[in-house]
Parts: structure tokens; C-alpha cells; sequence
């Protein structure tokens, strides 16, 4: 044999760049991790927030210059302006107990559930495409268009109620499917990234909705310079739900639908299944005879409608009065963190919308009542993306074990299982 045939054949170099698999390894983590974390984290940011009130807040700061003379009113004053804060917080969104009845008082936790139904819905669209590997950040420009096409529909059609509601309702949902849809398709097709795709459909739905709603005949009030739709016919509008003293309406019915529908899909369904394959690992996925490319499309059509159920409850059920450029109210964003906090699973995202349904009504409450600035729930919400997506800071501020950290006796009986 000569010495060329008797060489060692040198190993094959792995086709696979370490770089992406390490990055989806860590969204997946971060998406669908342990739920402890995330209860964890909103007890993180709310602490971190409390020092931020009593930090701005003038009595502490007084009481602070002489802290060293009489340490118990600085105390007092910490005491009194974070308890005050997160009292007018509940007072805010779940119950008002200075109301004068029962039913006034309730009135805060209607507007929560108001408040968290876009939440809801949207949430449930970016976390169907989290649970497939895609980073849907194209909840804005979804939005948008569906609402763009249930306000057409409201305020063109001539139609009786409730086939005016349910046309409107389904237009503005096939208008999200079929935006996320594009990213979807492109993904599937091309390869193009999702991230920069939806971001890029983000910015032609907004141009897109601002020159409807200054196009006569398309959006625009008849006889108006405003871009403003008119308001949307009574046959359209999503009715109210507890009747004309709460401003909730049908939307959230459909949301909590929809997270059933959603849950069905992912649990319960082979459709769902594939999707958590393709999630977990396209590569894997493929040779088990799953059609990546086709899953990527399915689950942006499917995750755009969702998003599209946000942008129809927007437009018909919370301005049906008519509506301009910012309809998405910047929910299209939040959705993210809803959908993050809620580890992308169906009753998760639940809780989450209401959590932070009770973020945006209380917060309003806070800072009429006690001063505080209404920046510092944005930044308790800033602070929970933060924390939820550093798993192991959580751990270690609480004293958790890291999940690689096993016990020594577990690893000890495991050392002998092998050996034996």
C-alpha cells in the first residue's frame, strides 16, 4: 500500500455554521423557557420599579436630606409613596374602592380587559410564529392593514347587523393573514430574514394607511382634510358586552376564542406539532419528511390573522368613531413582550395581556393621583423584556439554581449508572 492509501483520512468539516444554531438556541430558550422565570421577572422589575417611585418622589428626597438625624421619616415616606403608588394601581385596574357602588367600582377592571384584548390577540400571533423558530416583529404593520381593511368594509358597505360586523371582522383578519403571509413566503422561497422583512412591511403598512387616509374614496371622511376615517357604521361596530356603561366589547369574547383556538393548534393538533418540530430543530425536522418552508408560510398566515384580530378590535370595538395613523397604538411592540412573558404559550399570553392590560389602565391612575410619572411603567414593562431574556440574572438575584447545576448527589448517581 502506498503512503497516500495508508493516511488517515482527515474529518469532514461540519456543513452546519455554529453561529445561527447558537442563536436559535438561545431564542428558543428565551421564548419557551421555565414559567418560574417569568413570574420572577415581573417580581423583579416591580422592585426595581418601586425604588425608581420612591427615588423621584419629593417627599422621600426631603426626608432623605435629614436621613441621618430621623431615619424613620425617610422610612415613612418610601412606605407612603410606593404603597400609595401600587394602590392607585389596583384602584386603577382592578377595583376602585372610593366608587360609590359596586358597579362603578368594577368599571377600572373592564377597562383592563379592554385594554389587554389587542394585547391578547396580537400576542397570541407573535408567539404561534416564536413557537415555529420566527421572530415576527411585524405586528404593527399587521395591524395596520387589517385595520385598514375592517374600516373600509365598516365605512363603505352598506350591509344589515351582524353580517356588516362579520364581513368587517373577516376582512380585517385575511388583510393580517395576508401581511404576514409576505414574510412568511419570502422566508419560505428566498431565505430572506423575517426580522427584516416584517420590519420593512412595518414601514409600507404605515406609508401604505397614510395615504389611504388622505385618499378620498379609500379612508378618508367624506368632505374632510383630517386624515381620520368617519366613523364606523352601528351595523359594524363590535357591541358592548356588559352593556353602555363599560366601554368592553365583543373583541375580547374573540380573544379568549382565539386563545382556545390557539392552544388546540399547538397541543392538540399534527399542525401544531410541526410547528414545534420546526421550532425546535428545521434540520430534524426536514428529514423526518416536514416541509420547513411550507410550515414557515403557514405559521405567519396563521399568526398574521391573530395579530389581524388586534388591529379588527382596534378599529370597531375601541375607536369606532373613526381612527387615524396610530390605530396600533404601538401594540404591534408590546405584543412581543406579551408573547416573551407568556413563554409563547396560549394561557400564558393570556395572563400576560392582562397583566399588562393593568399596566396600561392603572398606570394613568398612578400618575394622576400620585404623581408618578407614567414613564415608569413603561420602563417596569422595558425592565421585564430585560429580565426575561437573562434567565440566569433572574436565578441568581432570587438564589435559584441554574438548571445545569443538578444537585452533587444526582450527578454522583448519575456517574455510577454509566460506570455500572
Amino acid at each position: 500500500m502506498t503512503a497516500a492509501q495508508t493516511q488517515t483520512p482527515a474529518p469532514e468539516k461540519e456543513t452546519g455554521a455554529p453561529g445561527p444554531s447558537r442563536w436559535r438556541e438561545a431564542f428558543t430558550r428565551i421564548a419557551t423557557g421555565n414559567a418560574l422565570v417569568s413570574v420572577l421577572a415581573v417580581i423583579a422589575s416591580i422592585i426595581v420599579g418601586s425604588i425608581m417611585i420612591a427615588a423621584t418622589d419629593p417627599d422621600v428626597q426631603a426626608a432623605a436630606g435629614y436621613f441621618f438625624q430621623r431615619p424613620t421619616d425617610t422610612f415613612g415616606a418610601i412606605g407612603s409613596s410606593v404603597g400609595g403608588a401600587y394602590a392607585a394601581l389596583f384602584r386603577g385596574s382592578i377595583y376602585n374602592f372610593n366608587a360609590t357602588s359596586f358597579a362603578i367600582g368594577i368599571r377600572p377592571f373592564t377597562e383592563t380587559l379592554k385594554f389587554a384584548t389587542p394585547l391578547i390577540a396580537a400576542g397570541l400571533g407573535v408567539g404561534l410564529a416564536f413557537r415555529a423558530g420566527l421572530f415576527n416583529i411585524g405586528g404593527q404593520g399587521q395591524m395596520l392593514m387589517a385595520a385598514a381593511a375592517a374600516g373600509y368594509i365598516a365605512t363603505a358597505w352598506d350591509l344589515p347587523f351582524p353580517l356588516h360586523m362579520i364581513a368587517a371582522l373577516v376582512a380585517g383578519i385575511i388583510a393580517g393573514a395576508i401581511w404576514g403571509g409576505i414574510a412568511g413566503l419570502l422566508k419560505a422561497r428566498t431565505g430572506a430574514h423575517e426580522v427584516i422583512v416584517t420590519i420593512m412591511l412595518n414601514h409600507i403598512a404605515f406609508y401604505l394607511l397614510a395615504w389611504m387616509l388622505a385618499t378620498q374614496g379609500v379612508l378618508q371622511a367624506p368632505g374632510s382634510s383630517n386624515p381620520k376615517t368617519a366613523p364606523m357604521a352601528d351595523t359594524a361596530v363590535l357591541p358592548q358586552i356588559l352593556g353602555p356603561m363599560y366601554k368592553l366589547h365583543l373583541g375580547f369574547l374573540l380573544a379568549l376564542v382565539a386563545v382556545a383556538v390557539t392552544w388546540w393548534i399547538l397541543e392538540r393538533s399534527s399542525l401544531g406539532f410541526r410547528f414545534r418540530a420546526v421550532g425546535e430543530n428545521p434540520a430534524a425536522a426536514r428529514t423526518a419528511g416536514i416541509s420547513v418552508g411550507r410550515m414557515y408560510f403557514v405559521v405567519m398566515i396563521i399568526g398574521g390573522g391573530l395579530v389581524g384580530l388586534a388591529g379588527v378590535s382596534q378599529a370597531l370595538g375601541t375607536e369606532p368613531n373613526g381612527f387615524g395613523g396610530g390605530i396600533d397604538a404601538g401594540i404591534g411592540f408590546d405584543a412581543i413582550t406579551v408573547a416573551l412573558l407568556g413563554r409563547s404559550r396560549p394561557i400564558g399570553i393570556l395572563f400576560a395581556g392582562l397583566l399588562f392590560g393593568a399596566f396600561k389602565t392603572g398606570g394613568f391612575t398612578m400618575q394622576a393621583s400620585q404623581g408618578v410619572p407614567i414613564e415608569i411603567v413603561l420602563v417596569v414593562q422595558s425592565l421585564i423584556v430585560l429580565f426575561i431574556a437573562a434567565p440566569p440574572l433572574v436565578r441568581a438575584m432570587f438564589g435559584i439554581p441554574q438548571p445545569e447545576q443538578a444537585p452533587r448527589r444526582v450527578r454522583r448517581a448519575a456517574k455510577k449508572e454509566v460506570a455500572a
